[in-house]
């Protein structure tokens, strides 16, 4: 749904709703309003959508669901993120048939990609976005073909929430080096939260490169740890 985005709080549609007005492809935000189409629909193709789609929906219309991982691991809404915090060496994208259960249904195609040992989830998530495209677009010109159902041991990616990305220093740094770069890692000094943005581990120590105080724009970490003035063995909290 079109949402109050920016600093002047203005209503705007999202990117994707305002390509498809420019190509004249017809916008609902209910994906319920799709059952008395369905008749004048092939398929349905998911991305992103962050909710269950109700069963009479998908009585009326057959839905394939692009999902970042490989299924059966990391089945929910943070499996990028889920990747990484967990330290896999990998991750992938599969073209599914959507069903009632949450990521449960048989896949049409995967790929895999390796994760690098500094690659963020925003580079993860776009690499993903850029092999899945290619890969449904495949599976449209191709046919869908028959699918197979998920095989292997089950686990779920829950949304990411505050104290996941909360770091707690006594952690080993690989760990802290994994919540960084999902991205959203915050730890606080003098009471002020403060987010970690970049870090590189370096002989098993973590460097922190770049650090965007409360109330204050992105910054070189050196540079703030400079300004801050910080006594010896003053740390962040």
């Amino acid at each position: 749904p079109d949402r109050r985005r920016g600093r002047g709080g203005s209503v705007a549609a999202t990117p994707v709703k305002l390509a498809a007005l420019e190509r004249g492809i017809t916008v609902v935000h209910d994906a319920s309003n799709l059952i008395e189409r369905a008749s004048d629909l092939d398929l349905g193709v998911v991305v992103a959508f962050g909710r269950l789609i109700a069963t009479p929906v998908l009585d009326a219309l057959e839905m394939i669901n692009l999902h970042f991982s490989m299924l059966p691991r990391w089945r929910g809404a943070a499996p990028v993120e889920r990747a990484i915090l967990q330290g896999d060496p990998s991750s992938g994208v599969c073209v599914m048939k959507v069903a009632a259960e949450l990521d449960a249904g048989p896949v049409y195609r995967c790929q895999e990609v390796a994760i690098g040992d500094d690659t963020t989830a925003a580079e993860l998530r776009n690499e993903l976005s850029m092999i899945g495209a290619g890969l449904l677009v495949a599976c449209l010109a191709d046919g869908l073909g028959d699918p197979q159902p998920q095989a292997g041991e089950v686990s779920y990616a829950t949304k990411i929430g505050v104290e996941d990305l909360h770091i707690d220093w006594d952690s080993d740094p690989v760990t802290i080096h994994r919540q960084i770069r999902v991205g959203g890692a915050w730890t606080t000094f003098g009471g002020r939260r403060m987010k970690i943005l970049g870090a590189d581990l370096i002989d098993g120590r973590l460097v922190i490169r770049s650090v965007q105080p409360e109330g204050r724009g992105p910054m070189d970490y050196e540079a703030w740890r400079r300004g801050a003035r910080a006594r010896d063995g003053e740390w962040f909290e």
